[in-house]
């Protein structure tokens, strides 16, 4: 159960999903807020600093992926995008641009909560007081799991929430491999329903982050049909 109420932005241009969208969330404790283009979104994510975005791919005004990153580029809040759309290129686009989870329309209403939930319980998880391990010191990388930022060779670099808590996991478990499987219900929560390649994108781009030759990667290594461990030596 939440021990208080997030903001969730949906930013929607079908009223009809929009609305179905709010009422559900509201009516599972959540504040929910709706806008009707992509400008309006990014006006209102400033205005109310939510804690979760519902994105919406195609939107009369701007393309989702667009919003997407301009999203990203202010802030880490994760965004979930939705889209008509089925392909592989979209999802690995969304991601691809920052964002931290995909669904495709039509969509169970009770599989985008449990991804929601999934999310706030692995936050207050990992920030919660009284936890000894709030620093990582591994080489030229500290990770700091309370401020939920990481800086290499004393520069801080900027993850997603999502980014963020694989590379924690993956770090706290040095030298230890696991599989896509295990990773994706480790840090989204929904092995069952959830699609591995979301590990292999999200892999992809925390190298391109960390690595010194990200096609070479020494710290994320592939362990060939396996899945990945984070390297120490």
């Amino acid at each position: 159960m939440l021990t208080h109420q997030r903001k969730v932005l949906i930013i929607e241009d079908e009223s009809d999903i929009s609305r179905i969208l709010r009422d559900y969330l509201t009516k599972n404790q959540y504040e929910a807020a709706v806008a009707a283009t992509g400008q309006d979104g990014l006006q209102i994510m400033e205005l109310i600093q939510p804690d979760y975005i519902i994105l919406d791919i195609m939107l009369p005004d701007m393309d989702g992926i667009e919003v997407c990153r301009e999203i990203r580029r202010r802030n880490n809040i994760p965004i979930l995008i939705l889209s008509a759309r089925g392909s592989d290129t979209d999802k690995v686009l969304g991601l691809g641009f920052g964002a931290d989870d995909y669904m495709t329309k039509p969509f169970s209403l009770s599989e985008l909560l449990a991804r929601i939930n999934a999310h706030f319980r692995r936050y207050d998880s990992m920030t919660s007081v009284g936890d000894r391990t709030e620093l990582l010191h591994l080489r030229n990388l500290v990770i700091d799991k309370k401020a939920y930022k990481i800086t290499l060779n004393g520069s801080e670099v900027s993850l997603s929430a999502k980014e963020f808590e694989l590379l924690h996991y993956l770090a706290s478990h040095k030298n230890q491999v696991f599989s896509k499987a295990q990773l994706l219900d480790a840090i989204w929560g929904y092995a069952t329903y959830g699609d591995e390649n979301t590990v292999t994108v999200y892999i992809r781009r925390l190298r391109e982050k960390i690595e010194a030759d990200a096609s070479h990667p020494t710290v994320l290594k592939t362990v060939w049909g396996v899945g990945y461990k984070f390297n120490y030596e």
